[in-house]
């Protein structure tokens, strides 16, 4: 299983595999067509409330990843999860996030779990 964190700003690479945004929002000024998305699971992004929370600088990245891990227990979230980690199985996985800090977002915290599945 391989899963990649990549910002959707960059270009993509032929080793990409299936692409999956992770952003409740779609990155700005950005075409469709440049982000080559092949998924876009709305659902499996974290809450307004707790984005806004960890972007306003209220908790660690630790906090922030215990509070998401527990938002993705709802069905909704744990069946998108289950189906990212299916495709994963396949092949390779990128989570594209516009985050600038993608080692310390949430798609950091999806790659971790989908990871860990594995094992």
């Amino acid at each position: 299983m391989t899963v990649r964190v990549r910002r959707v700003y960059e270009s993509p690479e032929a080793d990409d595999g299936v692409r999956v945004l992770v952003d409740r929002l779609w990155p700005r000024g950005l075409s469709k067509e440049a982000a080559h998305v092949d998924e876009w699971p709305k659902a499996l992004t974290p809450s307004t409330d707790l984005r806004r929370w960890y972007h306003a600088g209220e908790g660690s990245f630790e906090e922030f990843s215990d509070r998401y891990e527990a938002e993705l227990e709802a069905l909704e979230a744990a069946e998108l999860l289950e189906h990212v980690r299916e495709l994963a199985a396949k092949g390779t996985v990128t989570l594209l996030t516009g985050s600038k800090t993608p080692d310390t977002s949430h798609a950091a915290v999806l790659a971790r779990l989908l990871e860990d599945a594995s094992r």
